[in-house]
């Protein structure tokens, strides 16, 4: 670094952008850098601003502790050695002393550095996450210093846990959860928290803030419109709004939702990583404050420890998204079943970008009987879903032909072995009967299936098993005993794979004994059971991925002509094509369903559902059309999708062009509503055309 009098040396963002090399010129400005230690390979990681203070060029650096010690008086390295050491073998998370840094012309310029300890599971400290900084000016008046030093040291604090539990963070939602118990960031704690991610050239609220602040218009704002996030965006500079007064001069479009809530300031952040723009962060307090020069040095450190985090809880959240929707496109759409209900569900892991094995299946079968199958192919990668897709295939197809059980099984496992993989799966098969109750159950090296009774009690159905498939192939032992169970009305057969009970460290016995606990205490409608079991048991596992199927016995025998008939499309928001084929579907379904007079309703409100589902929601939607016999026929519309945020009606007002559309379906629909999916939702509506003759 150059002399202390002069200009910080400048370090080139990644790009170029003038927005983010104004922050980094900021850090060096105010002489804060931070320092990422492992105490594993030795490695000490330090940023621009730290390395000006050390006086090093990066190319000077390589990361090794001992060429920082060159710049350090002997006896203050010796300290420094001693107050790490003491840190560690007594067990305290934090550490800080004042140093002196030896300038590269022989002077001697004082610093400060406070580090955070990480510690693993077994004790080990195994990571020091800190800052340093200038203290030459700061110890130049004792009194002064000893003031500025206790404000600092619990800011800086803030900062440093507020850094650990960040890199703790995995998903965006993680992220956001940290950012809602930052406390003392500033003179005071701030009353609200708001962050904002850009997308497409917009700032959409991703985190709310305070209880009552919640604005819909301005959920999604204009990179471009004059709002204190967007504003911070475009520049790339923090903006300090000092008072109340100010607020209502500066932001005029957004005063009138703030000025009922308890706001005297606020200082808006770029959230910046590698040269782009990832978003805003707000912080809002009760009271005016001044923002000294030291508080915006802590909130742009902060600002800089949120965005890096950020960068990876987003690349997490889209490698997610894009296996779980790899997986869930592998997985079947589940039919009807005459005499039973069914519920399925899969949960991806929470692995990034790994998609796992598991899958499951409903088969319709002949003279009524249905095939369910849950399995699991060994590994998390994209090779365990690809064998998963084409054994899942498989199997349907030999249970189609009408194979016994054990043939199917047997002949599912002979196509994995000839498949030339490593990989084997595990599997249970069940050949049900929901009219009749009869199972006849093959189990390939699975978990046994449980059953819950009428009267809610649940036990683990044992079951006899052979070698999971592949294996049995291998070495020959490819006889799978077959078992037969009678399911009586009311009773409920639950297939899962070991993601649902499986922890590492502890015993599969307890987790299986959890579950049981868990649906004996669950609801008796299926999906609404399903989805007890599986937020229940992810709470406690997660690191793998789970399917689950659940078939209740009704105990009422459907004749032919109480049978529901059902189509499904998918629409997908990249192909427009889709959405008019969706169209033509409908309208052919009802003619052939003989309900033309609703034609036009049943076509008008299905388009709006789909519609909003694709514009408000990510990724596609799956629209179904069912029509139920009895006396009042009745012809019902379901599109759902992978939201769980449930649909608001509003009001559009004379010139709105938005707002209509749940408007329009209660007015042309005889009844309509939201129900729960998974992790989404459904959406439907329901049309009386006429009694059956």
């Amino acid at each position: 670094m150059v002399d202390r009098d002069a200009g910080p040396r400048p370090y080139p963002p990644g790009n170029g952008d003038p927005a983010v090399m104004d922050t980094a010129a900021n850090l060096a400005l105010n002489r804060v850098g931070s320092f990422d230690w492992d105490l594993g390979t030795g490695r000490l990681l330090l940023d621009g601003p730290a390395l000006d203070l050390f006086d090093l060029l990066p190319e000077e650096y390589d990361q090794d502790p001992g060429t920082l010690a060159r710049r350090v008086p002997v006896e203050d390295t010796a300290r420094l050695d001693q107050v790490v050491t003491d840190a560690v073998g007594e067990g305290r998370a934090t550490y800080g002393m004042y140093f002196r840094i030896r300038r590269r012309e022989g002077r001697l310029m004082w610093a400060h550095t406070q580090g955070h300890v990480l510690w693993d599971d077994d004790g080990h400290a195994y990571r020091i996450l800190g800052v340093v900084r200038d203290a030459t000016q700061e110890l130049s008046h004792a009194a002064e210093r000893a003031a500025l030093e206790e404000v600092r040291r619990q800011q800086t604090a803030v900062v440093e846990e507020t850094a650990v539990a960040l890199a703790r963070a995995v998903t965006v939602q993680d992220v956001i959860g940290v950012l809602k118990e930052t406390r003392g960031i500033g003179r005071a704690d701030p009353v609200s928290v708001v962050m904002g991610l850009v997308e497409n050239n917009r700032v959409h609220v991703v985190a709310e803030g305070q209880a009552g602040s919640w604005v819909p218009g301005l959920e999604y704002t204009g990179v471009d419109q004059e709002y204190p996030m967007s504003e911070v965006v475009r520049t790339g500079e923090l903006c300090l709004v000092r008072s109340r007064g100010e607020f209502a001069a500066r932001y005029p479009l957004l005063w009138p939702h703030l000025e009922p809530l308890d706001v005297g300031s606020a200082v808006y952040l770029p959230l910046i990583a590698q040269g782009r723009p990832l978003g805003a962060i707000g912080l809002l307090y009760s009271v005016g404050q001044p923002f000294s020069p030291e508080d915006r040095n802590l909130l742009v450190s902060f600002s800089s420890s949120i965005a890096q985090s950020l960068q990876r809880a987003i690349l997490y959240d889209q490698e997610h998204d894009i296996a779980e929707g790899l997986q869930t496109a592998m997985l079947p759409r589940i039919p009807p079943v005459p005499g039973a209900e069914v519920a399925v569900r899969y949960s991806a892991a929470r692995l990034g970008r790994d998609v796992g094995g598991d899958w499951y299946d409903v088969i319709p079968l002949p003279g009524g009987r249905v095939g369910a199958v849950i399995g699991d192919v060994e590994g998390h990668d994209t090779h365990a879903a690809a064998i998963m897709g084409q054994l899942r295939i498989a199997l349907r197809a030999y249970a189609a032909e009408g194979h016994a059980p054990a043939t199917v099984v047997a002949r599912a496992s002979y196509f994995l072995d000839e498949l030339d993989t490593e990989r084997f799966a595990t599997c249970t098969y069940v050949d049900a009967d929901p009219v009749g109750g009869g199972l006849r159950i093959v189990r390939a090296g699975h978990l046994d299936p449980l059953l819950r009774q009428a009267d809610g009690n649940c036990r683990q159905l044992p079951v006899a098993g052979g070698l999971p498939l592949g294996l049995s192939a291998r070495f020959g032992r490819n006889d799978y005993p077959v078992s037969a169970v009678e399911l009586g009305p009311q009773e409920t057969l639950l297939l899962y794979t070991d993601g649902l009970v499986e922890q590492p460290g502890t015993d599969l016995d307890e987790g299986v004994r959890m579950l049981i606990d868990a649906v004996r205490k669950g609801p008796f409608d299926v999906e609404e059971l399903a989805d007890r079991m599986l937020r229940t048991m992810k709470d406690r596992t997660g690191e793998d991925d789970m399917a689950l199927l659940l078939m209740s016995r009704t105990g009422a025998e459907p004749g032919p002509a109480a049978r529901a008939r059902t189509l499904h499309q998918y629409i997908t928001p990249a192909d427009p094509e889709s959405l008019a084929t969706a169209r033509d579907m409908i309208r052919e379904a009802v003619r052939s369903w003989e309900a033309e007079e609703r034609a036009e309703d049943v076509v008008l409100v299905a388009d709006e559902l789909v519609t909003n589902s694709l514009v408000h929601t990510e990724g596609g939607a799956v629209v179904t059309a069912l029509m139920f016999p009895g006396p009042e026929r009745r012809l019902r519309i379901e599109v759902q999708d992978r939201s769980s945020g449930l649909p608001r009606r509003r009001e559009p007002g004379e010139a709105g062009t938005s707002g209509r559309g749940l408007l329009l379906v209660d007015l042309l629909a005889d009844v309509w509503g939201v129900e729960s999916r998974g992790s989404g939702k459904a959406v439907w509506c329901e049309f009386v055309c006429g009694r059956a003759e």
